[in-house]
Formats: structure tokens, C-alpha cells, sequence
């Protein structure tokens, strides 16, 4: 069984692969600090709720946009359950040509997503990854990564409101019943819901006319990426899974388990 491991700026989502098969995720805060020891018992414990015993792990990846945990996770990684992590990262195979004025700029997360996406639906590509930020990476018929927008989360955005707005309150992110809301909370989720419907329209159709590719499939994935893939045509594809499938693949190439 192969561990993967994403580390996104609010969640860690981990995933357990027998085989090509997804058997278990999990989810931990990343902003929580924690030691090695720390997050080798947290793996072992959520691991073995699941019935699956750490020595049944035999190799683990690790996709990080947060450089200030890995430190703890990578020791607490290899020192419980016996595998030292494979980090996506420079002169790490992915099979995907980063064709972008810095590579080395581009975010581990942004990689997986890419790779995920064009092996399993081809190119010209758009993924669309709903988390802490909104991003947007454009993969071409040949797997060249060539072009990314990022825009603020949905949930930044609503934190923004209520956090620096006295009046406002912390309201569930969902979309109300109608545009046309009248009291508060849904004027809120009014506001930001169909607001990041349109902005995630426009950014798509901008992206499909500045590229010429017309024939562009669009893939979203992210927690809450099935909330707005659910309320718009533009999005042809919600894949949960895409950025754990990711990562997976990328461990194939570069490890014997790929051959």
C-alpha cells in the first residue's frame, strides 16, 4: 500500500492506495503545530482505525505548498511508519513539461493536479482546484503546463467579510435559494457564491479565448469545488480525487512500483 499525502495551506488530506485502488482519506489541520512524534502516532491511529497496519505500508509521497511542517511530518513519516517520503519538487518525474517563465515557481499542488488531470482525461486541459486559494492551470494537448491563474478561496473571501467587516457574521458557506436574499446571512452567501460562479465562468471562457483552445475540457476538484462545478455548464468534469490520484502517479514514475 502507498500513502499520499497533500499538504494545502488549511487541510492535509491523506489517501491510501492498494493497488490503483483509493481504500482510505483522511484529514488533519495543517495549521495545528506538531512534532514528528506527534504526527508518526496521529498517521499510526488513523491508520489502524481503518485496519490498516502500519508495516503494510511500503512507500509514501508527500505534495506540500507549506514548507514550515514538513520538517515534523517528514521525520514523524519516516520514523513510525518506516518509509522514507518521496517530495514532489524539482527533479522529481512527472511527465509534464513546465513551460512557465520560473518552473521552479510552480506549486507542488499545481504539478499533481496537472499530472492527475492529463493522464487521465488528455489534453488541452483546465484544472480548476478549489482550496485555501482558487487556481486555474492550463495544460496543453502535448503536456506542456503553460499558463495558471490564482484567486482568493471561497472561504478566504467569506472569512474576509466577517473578519473585517464589525456587522457581518460567520455564515455556512452553501448557495441560498435565490440571488434576490433579504436578511444577512444570505445576502453573504449570495454575494460570495454567485460570485465565485461568475468569476469561475468568466476566468474559464477568458482562458478558452486568449488560448485558441476552444475545445478546452475543464476538470474541478477541491473541498468545495463540487458546490460551484454543480451550478455551472463551463466545468465538464468534478473529480474529489484528483489531486490524491496525482500524486500516486507521480510515485509510479519515479519508484520501482511503476515499472
Amino acid at each position: 500500500m502507498i500513502l499520499v499525502i497533500d499538504v494545502g495551506n488549511t487541510n492535509m488530506t491523506l489517501g491510501v492506495y492498494d493497488g490503483d485502488e483509493l481504500k482510505a482519506t483522511f484529514r488533519l489541520m495543517t495549521e495545528t503545530p506538531r512534532t514528528s512524534d506527534e504526527y508518526g502516532i496521529v498517521l499510526k491511529e488513523l491508520l489502524r482505525n481503518r485496519g490498516i497496519e502500519p508495516a503494510m505500508i511500503e512507500g509514501s509521497i508527500i505534495g506540500s505548498v507549506v514548507p514550515d511542517v514538513m520538517h515534523s511530518l517528514v521525520g514523524g513519516v519516516t520514523r513510525y511508519l518506516g518509509s522514507e517520503p518521496l517530495i514532489v519538487g524539482p527533479g522529481v518525474k512527472t511527465g509534464i513539461n513546465l513551460v512557465t517563465e520560473n518552473p521552479r515557481n510552480v506549486g507542488a499542488d499545481l504539478i499533481v493536479d496537472a499530472v492527475a488531470a492529463y493522464e487521465k482525461y488528455g489534453g488541452p486541459v483546465l484544472v480548476i482546484d478549489f482550496g485555501t486559494a482558487t487556481t486555474y492551470s492550463l495544460i496543453s494537448a502535448k503536456g506542456d503546463f503553460f499558463a495558471c491563474a490564482i484567486a482568493p478561496g471561497i472561504r478566504i473571501s467569506f472569512e474576509a467579510l466577517w473578519n473585517k467587516a464589525a456587522k457581518l457574521p460567520e455564515v455556512e458557506i452553501k448557495k441560498p435559494k435565490s440571488i434576490l436574499a433579504q436578511e444577512t446571512i444570505t445576502n453573504m452567501q449570495a454575494g460570495l457564491v454567485y460570485g465565485q460562479i461568475g468569476q469561475t465562468e468568466y476566468i474559464i471562457r477568458k482562458m478558452k479565448e486568449e488560448s485558441g483552445l476552444e475545445d478546452l475540457l475543464v476538470v474541478a476538484t477541491g473541498g468545495l469545488g463540487r458546490l460551484i462545478s454543480d451550478e455551472t455548464d463551463e466545468i465538464d468534469i468534478y473529480d474529489s480525487s484528483l489531486t490524491l490520484d496525482g500524486l500516486l502517479m507521480i510515485y509510479k514514475k519515479n519508484t520501482k512500483a511503476g515499472k
